[in-house]
């Protein structure tokens, strides 16, 4: 297998990219100018469907937890997902992202069956999953029904820090693992991780970074961490978000193929977040395809974004202030570069 084209910076440097505040607009413009060479002008965008609030897992940070008795549960049935796919296709979507919580209630064949359904009815589309963690044989049945993506975030590369954020049954090994098994399988694979969680240090993101370096994902998904108020990390503090513009923009000086969204936790911690995150480097937004029942229960986090711009609906509206930054959204499947 061709190896992708990685630039390594070293420590030292990347230490000061990451703490030194009077570096973000040096590295968002050097990032900018590298996302033009590889992708031009073009943000893709993908439909995102919320299938499910129901989690096993209890992280610590997350709002949709086993142990939060104060969220709404839903799961959608095939013929809801089925209606976002349709929706969404009407409105010029090529990308389909199936997201959802760690939900038992998810088989292989119900999760297979809707890919097949949205293939067969679709077959320009790609779709991407985003279910966490699952066997090889499930990821395996996926990938064979049609699914082309999948995002799983390690979150944290260091495992003394994963057991302070997550519960004892949870490791990060098992999380590794499962991102090696999907791109042993073939899929295209995103990784990513939170900036400022909760006893995260500087050493600590600079190992994911190196954890991503070996990986080689086809994307890289980050946001800062943003606090739930029915978690256990209640009290701590957002992350910064120049200090997430900054890790964007190394993103994209590391992994100049990568497709880098602007994410909707951008958008909710300062209303300019999706314009400087693509500044920053980043190509890709998610506009939201999913039920209103999903998209008011699906809160991994605390005013989270699921109106205006972050809807699909408003996708017409969405292009006209992407062109006012100076990019332009596409509506092709919007995959990887080559990796050369």
């Amino acid at each position: 297998m061709t190896k992708r084209k990685i630039n390594h910076i070293p420590y030292d440097k990347l230490k000061k990219y990451i703490e030194d505040e009077s570096m973000t607009e040096s590295l968002m413009a050097r990032a900018d100018e590298i996302r033009r060479a590889n992708y031009g002008n073009k943000v893709y965008i993908r439909g995102l469907i919320e299938v499910s609030n129901i989690c096993k897992n209890n992280c610590y940070y997350c709002g949709i937890r086993r142990s939060n008795d104060h969220v709404n549960r839903y799961r959608l049935a095939k013929d809801e997902i089925l209606r976002s796919a349709d929706f969404g296709y009407g409105l010029g979507f090529r990308t389909f992202v199936m997201q959802g919580g760690e939900d038992p209630s998810f088989s292989r064949y119900f999760v297979v069956d809707a890919i097949r359904e949205i293939k067969n009815k679709y077959p320009d589309t790609a779709i991407t999953l985003s279910l966490g963690e699952r066997s090889y044989e499930d990821y395996k049945a996926f990938y064979d029904a049609g699914a082309d993506r999948y995002l799983l975030r390690q979150e944290t590369s260091n495992p003394d820090h994963y057991a302070k954020i997550h519960p004892k049954e949870m490791s990060l090994a098992h999380r590794q693992e499962c991102l090696y098994n999907l791109k042993k399988i073939g899929y295209q694979v995103g990784g990513g991780f939170m900036v400022d969680s909760p006893y995260q240090t500087t050493d600590d993101l600079i190992r994911d970074i190196r954890f991503l370096e070996d990986l080689e994902p086809d994307m890289v998904g980050i946001g800062p961490f943003l606090v739930s108020h029915d978690t256990p990390f209640k009290d701590f503090k957002d992350g910064s978000f120049t200090k997430t513009l900054r890790m964007v923009a190394i993103l994209r000086i590391v992994f100049p193929y990568a497709l880098i969204p602007a994410t909707t936790a951008l958008g909710t911690i300062n209303p300019k977040g999706r314009e400087l995150g693509l500044k920053a480097g980043a190509n890709v937004l998610m506009p939201n395809l999913s039920p209103a029942k999903a998209k008011k229960s699906y809160n991994l986090y605390d005013n989270k974004l699921n109106t205006g711009l972050e809807a699909a609906e408003a996708k017409k509206s969405l292009e006209k202030e992407i062109a006012s930054f100076g990019y332009q959204i596409v509506t092709d499947r919007g995959d990887v570069r080559d990796k050369n």
